[in-house]
């Protein structure tokens, strides 16, 4: 049966809408459309598609209604699959119903899409398309995750530009609505989910033009509802299961004519050609790519580049992927086409070919004259796709036998799939300006760059472009800002390689990255330096200079760090820097940006305070004090160009692989240099190796201050400050000027103490000074960094760190002070300047590190954890060290468990080969096997006895020796932790996590406890508390926070401590050994201050933002010890005084995320900031109740 659809629609004539313009990301334009035809959406975050939820919340907050005259109704569940299952009931119950996901949250919904596909329900999802998690993680963009449910029967719409997903994003719900099969729209995971463009805005009144109102009547009529009820979601037999979904046929076949009627609907708004399948090129073309996403606008500024010289080829852009339509498809591409590329932008090992490609070898199978078809895959996460290689593209289809199954974007140097590239070859606007910046994470370059592109966008009549580039650091990594403008629509959906104008934010950058390669003739370089313009070409590298003077470039240096002090944004550079831009460039009249780049400070920081505003204002103005143009000097073209120096003592790994990626040329590396490396497992402690000497000040030791406490170091997030204790010899051959004290404490005799920092690799954070309660005055001050420089602390540190033994031994790890003698098992990691998660990190690595295995929940604490190459994770002498490992965000509970299971396994095995051969060994070792028995989950005593078990096993000849020489490694009792964020813990994970606590198993988990989804971009969890303004909490989260604690107390055998380092460093270091030591399942829940609550001090204050916490009733902290119930002792310990409940709104303030509740709804703030207080004090008295209970008669 063919669907009979009547459009009665206006035209554009009758329409007569002005065109509104404005400068946005995809996910704004995807958001915006949603939001018009949405009353609920369900929603989780995940990267990258989380912004379109939180502008449907953040609208939906401030009264935006959507077509039908009211705000959506936005609801943020525990994890994708029950978000899933929220919009199934939804749309069940009769309400128009969206969701927004990505990657492996789109794989979580799968088994609820084949529920809404099969009820024929008009569901909508707006999938930002992304990779999946295979031998790693990616955040970034391709088409796995929407390749991977291609099968679930929902259509399936594409787009490739921020333009296209304004247009067309719309078409998703129309489309829904009137065929009723569910619509999955998609685009790509960054390259257009996060690019900013200027687009035209589709006016509210379209949509309400070409809605299907009677399409609406009959869904609400069919709607689950006792006033008409029927039975829904039978259970059916072999009889008729067939049969029954056959029977939908009918609505698939009325897809491809309803989507087309709507994309030519739209057509007719816009004036851009919209269909299933749209042709761009020579109409009579040989050569023809078929692709989708963002990649089709490259290939359509390279057509025209092929084209203009003669060439006869073209490119078939695909909207409508599924259902998949031979009739729109053919109807679009040329008769005349001799040959096909078609590319895809996934991997599927072992299919005969990508599903894009699949499908079109299907459709001309059987065909008279069929073309040569072939595939090719390209952009996996976000690839980089230049012009140069879809040149490569058309030149293969050249070739008598075109290579099928080829590869673009990497060199395949192992199975050789990849096609040559061509010179590089200028195409797009003729007229554009392109830019490129470099930044610090979190010194706001990429938030400056964003509001610049929309100055210009929307300020003046040119087209702008920004798409922003990250490494896998936090706050603290290298960002680089690609801009673009020009006076026509920008099709350029790759980096920028051949910029205009360069700026670095970071002067640590020069001779560290190749910022100046690409630069055009008669560009122009703006760097931040503390140096003035003399010093600046006295440092400034050969190949710097060389290639300013070869392109005849202009060099301009500002001190913008000093600026930004003297207005009071410390090291956030990005307002001073963005004022220089516009300066330089005059893009717009100076004087006139300075109006638009305030105007745009106020609408991006307002709801952080009139203090931030002030100062970023005062910034802007300050924009070109002390701006100089440095003289390039056109000998400069003749210096010899410095020889890379490859350092023969690092690992080949680091030379090869770590250090490369880290240059950002990671791109240039073949597919061989990752032979040995193909399950994606990578060394441990590369970042000892990175350097990057990104912080500003750093600490300096004062040693007559010093009253060797060690809390400096017990702080400190990256483990960039340590004791040492050293013996005369390691004195002996230190650096010459190695200032050190005599040590203090028993045991210590004849040693000497030092505090050594090492300098490059400190972010400058400012908690070791922070902490530090020397008497006399603080022992430790904050100098710039090229000081410490200058006085060696660079050799210093590397001698200590590199050859100082770790004296551990001699006084234990009971205290804070002498737990600091261990060595960090975990250092130098990507993690936020000050941030609250790492140092907990560390201490455990310190306490267990050579015996622990970890299995780390996606998060924050995986990302700077394992972010290839970084591995912070290290070893100590004896090549011991973490083992750490991360699967999925929700199964990591399960993930540890499952890590326990096949280690304990396998050491029952070897009991029971030592049980039944006793009598086959020496004497000697039968006592040690015996003493293994009784000790075998004692950590320490099985680690002793490994190493007098072990080489008496060498020494026999049975066969059970042999097999637990085999096992040796699971000798040793292993410490089994199992790290993650509150997101996982109280969210998405709990249910695995409450599964594997209740096991009884010996498992710890430590819970780091930002109140917060940290590592997508601050999102509520169910662990923020009352009042507290999140991304999906945009008027404050009004229901209280969950306890975690409370809940695994009351299973009764569960070891449980709730900690905060700077309330009680001791009370923390003795919770984690406890917890360790507990024969059974522990939980440990960290409070961990996070740059996403906006902590008004800084994040260099995060230990005194714990201590507050606890003593104003906060966070308090305490130990559950079931084994004390056994000895008639209360299990639980409260470790803190009682509150002063005078401080808690106090503490409350000293953060924006409350704070800005109060500025946008004082009247909901007054509200919810007493009912959060409230919560509190219950929370409190509920502590001190069961902490009361008497145990005695137990």
């Amino acid at each position: 049966m063919k669907a009979i659809i009547i459009f009665i629609y206006k035209s554009r004539e009758e329409i007569e809408m002005a065109k509104v313009m404005k400068t946005m990301d995809g996910n704004q334009a995807a958001a915006h459309a949603s939001y018009a035809f949405t009353e609920v959406a369900g929603i989780y975050p995940i990267t990258p598609s989380s912004p379109i939820a939180e502008y449907t919340d953040e609208w939906a907050a401030y009264g935006k209604k959507n077509l039908f005259g009211v705000p959506v109704k936005i609801v943020e569940m525990q994890s994708e699959g029950g978000a899933a299952g929220t919009v199934h009931g939804s749309l069940q119950a009769g309400a128009l119903t969206t969701t927004y996901t990505a990657s492996q949250g789109l794989l979580l919904k799968i088994p609820n899409m084949y529920k809404i596909a099969g009820e024929l329900l008009p569901g909508v999802m707006h999938v930002t398309a992304r990779a999946l998690s295979a031998q790693a993680l990616s955040i970034f963009g391709d088409h796995s995750d929407v390749y991977a449910a291609r099968q679930t029967g929902w259509t399936m719409l594409a787009t490739g530009s921020v333009q296209q997903v304004m247009d067309l994003a719309g078409v998703a719900h129309l489309a829904a609505l009137t065929s009723r099969v569910p619509v999955m729209h998609f685009f790509d995971g960054f390259r257009t989910s996060h690019e900013i463009q200027k687009v035209e805005v589709m006016d509210y009144k379209v949509y309400e033009d070409l809605i299907d109102m009677d399409a609406i009547t009959k869904f609400r009529a069919n709607a689950l509802n006792p006033e008409h009820p029927v039975t829904r979601g039978t259970a059916e037999n072999d009889d008729i299961y067939f049969q029954t979904r056959e029977v939908q046929n009918k609505f698939y076949d009325a897809v491809p004519d309803i989507v087309n009627n709507y994309l030519k609907e739209i057509s007719k708004v816009t004036g851009r050609e919209y269909a299933p399948f749209v042709y761009y090129g020579d109409p009579n073309a040989d050569h023809v790519i078929i692709a989708m996403g963002s990649v089709t606008e490259a290939i359509k500024e390279t057509v025209d580049y092929l084209v203009a010289k003669g060439e006869k080829v073209g490119l078939l852009s695909v909207h409508l992927y599924r259902p998949f339509s031979e009739k729109y498809f053919f109807d679009a591409i040329p008769k005349s086409v001799k040959r096909i590329a078609v590319l895809d932008r996934t991997k599927e090992p072992g299919a005969t070919g990508e599903p894009l490609y699949l499908d079109v070898r299907s459709i001309y199978y059987g065909r008279e004259n069929a073309p040569i078809v072939v595939g090719g895959r390209y952009g996996l996460s976000s690839k980089d796709t230049t012009p140069e290689q879809i040149v490569a593209v058309y030149n293969n289809l050249k070739q008598p036998e075109p290579k099928d199954q080829f590869t673009i974007g990497i060199i395949d140097d192992v199975t050789f799939t990849s096609l040559a590239l061509t010179e590089p070859i200028v195409v797009g606007n003729p007229d554009v300006t392109e830019c490129l910046f470099f930044g610090l994470g979190s010194d706001g370059t990429v938030g400056a760059n964003k509001n610049s592109i929309k100055i210009i966008g929307d300020k003046t009549s040119l087209y702008s472009q920004g798409y922003f580039a990250y490494d896998s650091k936090k706050s603290g990594g290298v960002t680089r800002s690609h801009l673009r403008f020009s006076k026509d629509p920008i099709r350029s959906t790759y980096l920028v390689t051949k910029p205009n104008f360069v700026a670095c934010s970071v002067p640590a950058y020069l001779g560290k990255y190749d910022m100046l390669s690409g630069i055009k003739e008669g560009g122009s370089f703006l760097l931040n330096s503390i140096w003035e313009a003399d010093k600046v070409v006295e440092h400034l590298p050969n190949e710097t200079k060389k290639l300013l003077a070869d392109r005849k470039a202009k060099f301009y240096i500002m001190n913008a760090t000093t600026l930004a002090e003297e207005v009071g944004l410390g090291t956030r550079t990005n307002t001073i820097m963005q004022s220089a831009f516009f300066k330089l460039t005059n893009v717009i009249p100076y004087e006139e940006a300075k109006t638009y780049m305030k105007e745009y400070i106020e609408k991006s920081y307002g709801s952080k305070g009139a203090d931030i505003v002030k100062m970023n204002w005062a910034a802007v103005d300050k924009g070109t004090e002390g701006l100089v143009e440095v003289t390039v000097d056109p000998a400069w073209s003749n210096l010899p160009v410095n020889k890379e120096i490859v350092d023969s003592g690092k690992p080949e790994f680091i030379k090869r692989i770590a250090e490369p990626i880290n240059a950002i040329k990671g791109d240039d590396l073949p597919v061989s240099a990752f032979l040995g490396y193909e399950d994606g497992t990578f060394i441990n402690g590369t970042t000892a190796y990175e350097k990057r000497g990104i912080a500003v000040n750093v600490p300096e030791w004062i040693p007559e201050n010093c009253i060797q406490c060690n809390q400096c170091a017990f702080v400190c997030p990256h483990a960039v400050i340590r004791p040492f204790l050293i013996n005369e010899e390691e004195l002996a051959a230190a650096p010459e000027g190695l200032n050190t004290i005599k040590a203090i404490g028993k045991g210590l005799e004849g040693l000497q103490y030092k505090i050594q920092v090492s300098t490059l690799d400190c972010t400058g954070c400012g908690s070791c000074v922070n902490v530090c309660p020397a008497p006399k005055g603080k022992a430790i001050k904050m100098e710039p960094i090229e000081s410490q420089i200058d006085k060696g602390e660079v050799e210093k540190a590397e001698y200590l760190f590199d050859n100082v033994t770790y004296k551990d031994h001699i006084m234990g790890k009971d205290n804070v002070k002498s737990s600091q003698f261990a060595q960090p098992l975990f250092e130098f990691s990507g993690a936020c300047a000050g941030c609250g998660e790492t140092p907990y990190v560390k201490l455990v690595t310190q306490l267990f590190g050579e015996r622990m295995m970890v299995a780390n929940a996606t998060g924050c604490s995986s990302i700077y954890g394992g972010s290839a190459p970084a591995t912070p994770y290290t070893t100590n002498a004896n090549g011991e060290g973490p083992s750490w490992a991360s699967s999925l965000f929700e199964d990591n509970a399960e993930y540890g468990f499952g890590m326990f299971l096949g280690v304990e396994t396998l050491r029952h095995r070897i009991e029971t080969i030592m049980t039944n051969t006793m009598n086959e060994v020496s004497a000697e070792l039968q006592g040690l096997y015996k003493e293994w028995i009784e000790n075998r989950a004692d950590g320490n005593k099985t680690t002793e006895l490994r190493n007098k078990i072990v080489p008496l096993l060498a020494n026999e000849n049975g066969q059970g020796a042999k097999e637990i020489l085999a096992l040796k490694q699971y000798l040793v009792k292993k410490s089994q932790w199992i790290f993650g964020g509150d997101g996982w813990a109280y969210d998405i994970g709990y249910g695995g996590l409450d599964h594997v606590l209740a096991s009884g198993e010996d498992v710890n988990v430590l819970v780091l406890d930002t109140e917060l989804y940290s590592n997508t971009g601050g999102q509520a969890s169910k662990s923020s508390p009352t009042a507290s303004v999140e991304k999906f909490a945009a008027s404050g989260k009004p229901t209280k926070k969950k306890d975690l604690a409370a809940i695994s107390m009351t299973y009764g055998n569960i070891y449980v401590a709730q900690i905060s380092m700077g309330a009680n460093q001791n009370q923390t270091l003795k919770a984690i050994k406890e917890a360790e030591a507990y024969p059974g399942p522990s939980i440990v829940i960290a409070y961990s201050p996070c740059i996403a609550h906006g902590i008004k001090e800084g994040m260099g204050k995060s230990q005194t933002e714990e201590k507050l916490a606890t003593e104003s009733g906060y966070w308090p902290i305490f130990r559950f010890d079931p084994r004390l119930a056994d000895q008639g002792k209360n299990p639980l310990q409260i470790d803190c005084k009682d509150p002063d409940w005078d401080k808690y709104e106090d503490y409350l303030k000293r953060e924006r995320r409350y704070t800005i509740l109060s500025g946008e709804f004082p009247e909901r703030a007054v509200e919810l900031f007493a009912l959060n207080k409230k919560n509190a004090q219950d929370r409190w008295t509920y502590y001190k109740r069961l902490s009361s209970l008497d145990y005695s008669q137990n």
